[in-house]
């Protein structure tokens, strides 16, 4: 799993200011600029390699976890599961309310039921507040969480984040913002 593609398209990667957040753009987390199939090749096996698939479905959030969850769905034979951002208002439909390090907003989960047994794919974590709303929203739902995979880890709090949702998080690369500029750690 070395990831070299990945790894060196992130150092380029333009840091933009949204209040206080250091938001970084890349084509894994942001789908620009544009996706070298190559890097989302590469993530998506390095994904199958350390993830454990013995699951229902591979559920993602909307938007940047579709391309890796598609891949993995390919690659597995899993189906997968969009978590969106709009309502639907389909039976079932539960609703939970995501906080980042730079918004808030509400997602819907829907297709989802309980002794559904799932794999969490995203982009990236770096304060944990959407996948811990996920985690808590699944646990309230009865759904049993396989694993939880995520392609850039952004944060230096992931030992924290995974005490406060209950279960290891699996990521390919770790970063740091350094003077406005990405760093592959």
């Amino acid at each position: 799993m070395a990831l070299e593609s990945l790894k060196a398209s992130l150092p380029g990667s333009p840091v933009v200011k949204r209040g206080d957040y250091d938001y970084f753009v890349h084509p894994i987390t942001d789908g620009i600029p544009r996706m070298d199939p190559k890097i989302l090749m590469e993530a998506v096996d390095a994904m199958a390699e350390i993830g454990n698939f013995d699951c229902d479905v591979i559920m993602t959030i909307e938007a940047l976890g579709i391309p890796l969850a598609t891949g993995l769905s390919l690659k597995t034979g899993k189906p997968f599961n969009v978590v969106r951002k709009k309502m639907y208002g389909l039976p079932g439909e539960v609703n939970l309310s995501q906080v980042t390090g730079y918004s808030k907003s509400a997602l819907f989960v829907n297709g989802i039921k309980a002794g559904d047994s799932v794999v969490i794919v995203d982009d990236v974590v770096s304060t944990g507040g959407t996948l811990w709303a996920l985690v808590e929203a699944l646990k309230s739902m009865h759904v049993k969480i396989v694993d939880i995979l995520v392609a850039i880890e952004k944060t230096d709090k992931k030992a924290e984040i995974e005490r406060k949702i209950g279960m290891p998080i699996k990521t390919l690369v770790k970063i740091d913002i350094v003077d406005g500029k990405v760093v592959v750690l």
